[in-house]
This record gives structure tokens, sequence and C-alpha cells, in this order.
């Protein structure tokens, strides 16, 4: 796979490492974006990693209201110091994910939280699909993989594709804050609700 400049400049700007280093790792992780941060992390590189390690006990919890008040989220968002904690910075990350979180309604924070029945049903339905579609064993295992991989997109925060730039995911957005705060941040949980959710 070509490594372009774009793609450098966007490890860059997630990882604070230097530009060969993160040509270096895209070409280690023939492109995929999330196993050259992992490839970064461990070299040491990454800024993201050495932070990871720190204390976040200080933060924010973002309220916000949607729709004339249709869909409401709460999300609380932690770094290490106060000072972090009351930048224009941090709390529009904050306010950003609380606007995410509306929009595009995940249900977990990172595909960790996924609990296991749960992506085992998955599996076990993406498994039925193909073979109803008379796909070959080999073939099928690559597209239950695929449907997959695209459930955690679609249900884990993190993955999700940024509703205001969808070229970039939420950890993305995650990592430059990390990169340019020099902080561990952390999205600890949220919550969201609709109006009239649950009701029969």
């Amino acid at each position: 796979m070509e490594i372009t400049t774009e793609m450098i400049k966007e490890l860059r700007a997630a990882t604070n490492a230097g530009m060969l280093d993160c040509r270096k790792a895209l070409v280690e992780a023939n492109g995929d974006f999330k196993k050259a941060v992992d490839y970064l992390r461990e070299k040491g590189v990454a800024t993201a990693a050495k932070r990871a390690d720190r204390v976040a006990s200080n933060g924010v919890v973002e309220i916000y209201s949607h729709g004339n008040g249709r869909v409401g989220v709460m999300v609380e968002v932690n770094c290490e110091t106060d000072f972090v904690a009351r930048s224009e910075q941090f709390r529009q990350f904050a306010h950003e994910l609380a606007l995410q979180i509306a929009a595009m309604a995940p249900q977990y924070v990172a595909e960790t939280d996924i609990p296991a029945d749960v992506l085992a049903h998955e599996s076990d339905i993406a498994h039925k699909r193909a073979q109803e579609e008379g796909k070959p064993a080999a073939v099928a295992e690559k597209i239950v993989e695929g449907r997959l991989s695209k459930f955690k997109d679609e249900v884990c925060l993190l993955r999700q594709a940024y509703v205001r730039d969808d070229s970039i995911k939420i950890e993305q957005l995650l990592h430059q804050v990390v990169a340019s705060t020099g902080e561990n941040v952390i999205v600890r949980r949220f919550q969201r609700w609709e109006l009239g959710e649950g009701l029969s």
C-alpha cells in the first residue's frame, strides 16, 4: 500500500511522533492507522502511549440537549490537571463528543467495552447471513470478520467517524487532544436519552 504524506501528517497529529517514525510505522502496519499507532506505542514513540499510564482524575461532565430537548447526552471526559480541564480546547472536545453521541447513538466507549455475549450474538448473525448467501467457508470467515468490524465501528464511540469530518475517527480526535494538551485524556463514560425511548 502506498503511504501518502497525508497519512503521515494524520499519524503525526495523533501521536506527536516524528515524521520518519510515523512513515516507518505506517510502512510496518501496511497503511493501517490503528496498527501504526500501536507500533509507535510499542516503540515508546507516541505521546499518547507515554501519557496513558498517568492518572486522569480531573475533567468535565458535559451535558448536551439536542432537537429542542428530544435527545439528551451526558459524557464524562477526564484529564490529569484542573488547568487542562478548564481549557477551551478540552471543553470543546467534551462538547464535540456529546454532539457525536447525540447524532450517532453509540452504545459503548471502546470495543473492549462490548460484552462477549453481544459479540458472539453478532458473529452468529453474520455467520448465518453468510450461509444463507451461499458463501464458501473461506470467504464466509472474511465476510463475518468484516461485518463484525462494521458493527464495532457503529456501536463504539472511539471507532465512529467524526460527524463533522468523516475522514477521521473519534479516537484520532482524542489522540490530537492528548498530543496538544500533553496530558492523558480519557472518555470515561456516557449516557444518551431519547424522548419516548423504551415506550412500547
